[in-house]
């Protein structure tokens, strides 16, 4: 098992379960993620076609409000899909196959103590089971 790190721009999640975005709007933010994430995997030279990962996000906030990891999911969602295949209309890095069950294991994200710098902090932590060929 390898373990990867992806440093996250962002200092909050861009989406949350909470938000009431028009359509459009939440449609740009899941694009800047898609394209994000999928430029941090080519710079990070994650491996491609991998028989199962697992995509965990971190979250450590500047504050210690409260949260609910549930939120994190709706940014999670795009991050999953920019590090599988993807399709035609929405290329994705080629981490795995597809971002279900078969392939990709998204555990709960983790929220972090505050930082204590007063900027916060996400990244995704990927585990890539190599196979007895890999």
């Amino acid at each position: 098992m390898t373990t990867y790190r992806l440093d996250l721009p962002w200092t909050k999640p861009p989406l949350s379960m909470n938000d009431r975005r028009n359509h459009f709007a939440h449609a740009r933010i899941v694009k800047q993620i898609r394209n994000t994430v999928h430029l941090l995997a080519i710079a990070a030279h994650l491996p491609r076609d991998c028989e199962h990962v697992t995509v965990q996000l971190h979250y450590a906030p500047r504050d210690e409000r409260r949260r609910d990891t549930d939120n994190l999911v709706a940014t999670l969602k795009p991050m999953c899909d920019a590090l599988a295949k993807g399709t035609t209309a929405h290329p994705g890095y080629g981490l795995v196959e597809d971002d279900t069950p078969m392939w990709m294991s998204k555990p709960e994200p983790i929220i972090h103590p505050k930082t204590g710098t007063g900027v916060g902090e996400m990244w995704l932590e990927i585990e890539v089971e190599i196979g007895v060929d890999g």
